[in-house]
């Protein structure tokens, strides 16, 4: 019987990773063994407290392992994660199930993925599909009412590399059946994504250097350069509360955004495109808004990490 863990990471939002917690504790368990892991990431907030409480209420009012892990500092979504990925695989895990705090999860997920995890070899990752939570849609004012609920935010991913980015396959499309096929894609999102310990072992977990963002998607092209397909799997449903971990549009997406396509590109892009790259790193240099000048000037100091973000 596979074990499966549920790594989920918390920042300073108890409320949101609490609401996590409990639709993933709705997992319907059947030919797997479960134990869910939240991994507090340097919480600077009353999130300890709150977290405590729950995983000692967990031990009596579930038969799903809860456990909590705590980082002195917060290392970003790549490294907090890892933290939580090396628990896993240190405590005997066959697949690791990273979340995002801010989703909710249908209760046959981890069966579902498991089903295409059996009948596909050589899988190293795997990612559901995911739709916007209703209410979070981007573009409310756009769909019927009857729709809501049912926009994809996640169906594949696609790496463009004339521009060395990623972008979610079906985003802010209604489901009307299009993407439900089991099939191969270029990435999939951290937001929730399953993989497998073998090659995690093998290939390796986030680069912690890109702190957040970019981060799945680089595992995702290692993973397939390792010779590990990257499958979708639609019957596998999340949903999503997009942008409650970070806020979309802003100066610390501008920055690591930024940063961090310039390390993806010039590490895995044809040279058309990297060369590409620098001369856009000169215009963003000379004319870009503040965060993008200061993420040029890390990524070519070799900044890292969280880099210049405070």
């Amino acid at each position: 019987m596979p074990k499966i863990f549920i790594v989920i990471l918390n920042w300073n939002q108890p409320k949101l990773t609490l609401e996590t917690v409990e639709s993933v504790s709705r997992l319907r368990v059947t030919g797997y063994g479960l134990r869910i892991v939240v991994v507090d990431n340097g919480s600077d907030d009353n999130s300890l407290a709150e977290l405590r409480k729950l995983t000692r209420n967990a031990q009596h009012a579930t038969p799903k392992q809860i456990e909590l892990l705590i980082n002195e500092k917060n290392l970003g979504y790549a490294g907090g994660n890892n933290v939580g990925i090396r628990y896993a695989l240190k405590n005997g895990a066959d697949w690791v199930l990273v979340v995002n705090n801010d989703v909710s999860v249908d209760k046959d997920l981890i069966i579902e993925l498991l089903k295409v995890a059996d009948k596909y070899p050589k899988v190293g990752v795997i990612g559901p599909k995911i739709y916007f939570a209703k209410g979070f849609e981007f573009y409310k004012k756009r769909y019927k009412k009857e729709d809501l609920g049912k926009i994809l935010w996640y169906a594949g991913g696609e790496i463009n590399w004339d521009h060395a980015w990623g972008s979610p396959r079906g985003a802010d499309e209604v489901d009307r059946g299009q993407y439900d096929k089991v099939e191969e894609t270029d990435y999939a999102t951290g937001t929730a994504v399953l993989l497998n310990a073998k090659a995690l072992k093998k290939v390796g977990f986030f680069y912690d250097k890109y702190f957040m963002y970019y981060e799945d998607t680089d595992l995702s092209v290692r993973m397939k350069r390792a010779g590990w397909k990257i499958l979708f799997a639609p019957g596998a449903v999340v949903y999503h509360k997009v942008a409650q971990s970070s806020t979309i549009g802003g100066d610390l997406n501008d920055y690591f955004i930024t940063r961090n396509r310039m390390y993806f590109g010039m590490l895995y892009a044809p040279f058309r495109t990297r060369l590409n790259l620098m001369k856009q790193a000169v215009f963003l240099l000379m004319g870009g808004r503040p965060p993008q000048k200061k993420a040029i000037f890390d990524y070519f100091v070799g900044r890292m990490g969280r880099g210049s973000w405070r």
